[in-house]
């Protein structure tokens, strides 16, 4: 039996109230107890369900409130990364600017699963959404981030064998969650969207030993193991090119990537697509998606705080439609609003009207 299409998503992460911000850098210094601290993120887990319920969402998740950065379950439950300002790497300010940044941290030994990743995050949510749930995990090739030719190749001469580690890891996670019950994962695979951008190719893969061909071939299917690890449970792949507090990393349509990917990607349901922008190309590489696959198209910003228009959205998907079958078709946001615990420069009020126009929206156009 085909997996139900949820019309309308949210991707992953919702803004952190400042309450949530503020309890954890009180937990940091020693001001509140652990469980004090979890009662608060209890409560922004709760607020954020209420949220996506009452802007009518098909299918919803906790707003990763419980984690630093939308790939902290990863990062957090495993050991062999240290703290490190060897690897950064350049970001897109919608000014023109761009920054460079470190995110503190590299792989220096090998990796290994001290703990669940996301179970807490499942669980908790589990008792308490009233519309389906889906869980959101990081890709293994993300660590790609945490490369570094200088301190990594002490636990790993091959940048590939840490990624298999990784995948590892994830999949011990998948089966975990399949065993509780869970029925929708997402994984998140932004390091496959930097392939399009040839200057970030280049400068975060190829100038560190990591090859660019092999991240689309070999790489893909090392994904692809994640979403044949679980038997019933709904895979989504989600693309995007770079989200760290409204910056942006790559440019360049799907056009180099489409055909590889999409044919070896083959245990994926669907594919949630960055669409939200002139960085994101045209809508003709969906005709290299298998017509037994879903297409969620991205294509309300969560980076700016404006309203999209309704009819604007509406003329996207049927410009979509001439590319992939339009009742195989979905809608989200072009990410998560709050990648990093800062979060995008999205205002609360502003992220509630978009996730009702997606919902309201998707109703419209699939009834």
């Amino acid at each position: 039996m085909s997996p139900r299409i949820y019309r309308s998503q949210p991707i992953g992460s919702l803004l952190r109230p400042a309450y949530l911000r503020e309890a954890r850098r009180a937990l940091r210094n020693g001001e509140t107890s652990a469980a004090q601290y979890k009662r608060v993120e209890d409560r922004a887990v709760d607020e954020a369900l209420a949220l996506q319920e009452a802007a009518g969402l098909d299918v919803i998740n906790d707003g990763e409130q419980r984690r630093l950065s939308f790939l902290g379950s990863l990062l957090d439950a495993c050991v062999g990364l240290s703290r490190s300002a060897a690897v950064t790497q350049p970001w897109h300010e919608d000014d023109g600017r761009v920054v460079s940044l470190s995110l503190g941290l590299a792989v220096t030994g090998k990796l290994r699963r001290r703990r669940p990743l996301a179970i807490e995050e499942f669980v908790y949510a589990r008792a308490r959404a009233r519309r389906p749930l889906k869980m959101t995990l990081p890709s293994p090739m993300i660590l790609f981030m945490f490369w570094s030719p200088t301190e990594s190749t002490a636990a790993y001469r091959d940048p590939f064998e840490m990624f298999a580690d990784a995948a590892a890891i994830v999949r011990e996670e998948i089966a975990e969650l399949a065993r509780l019950g869970c029925e929708y994962i997402q994984i998140d695979a932004p390091e496959l969207t930097n392939l399009v951008d040839p200057d970030i190719s280049r400068m975060l893969l190829a100038e560190r030993g990591i090859a660019p061909a092999r991240m689309l071939t070999e790489g893909v299917e090392l994904v692809d193991s994640l979403a044949a690890a679980a038997p019933g449970v709904t895979f989504g792949l989600h693309l995007c090119r770079g989200n760290n507090d409204g910056r942006w990393l790559a440019r360049g349509g799907y056009d180099t990537i489409a055909r590889e990917l999409f044919r070896r990607a083959t245990h994926f349901h669907e594919f949630l697509l960055e669409y939200d922008d002139a960085r994101a190309g045209s809508f003709e590489p969906l005709r290299e998606v298998p017509r037994d696959k879903r297409v969620v198209l991205g294509l309300v910003s969560t980076k700016r705080n404006v309203l999209e228009s309704a009819d604007a959205l509406r003329a996207r998907i049927e410009e979509a439609a001439r590319f992939f079958p339009r009742e195989q078709l979905a809608l989200s946001p072009q990410c998560g609003f709050a990648s990093g615990v800062k979060g995008n420069p999205v205002e609360p009020a502003m992220q509630e009207r978009k996730l009702t126009l997606v919902a309201e929206l998707a109703r419209e156009v699939w009834g």
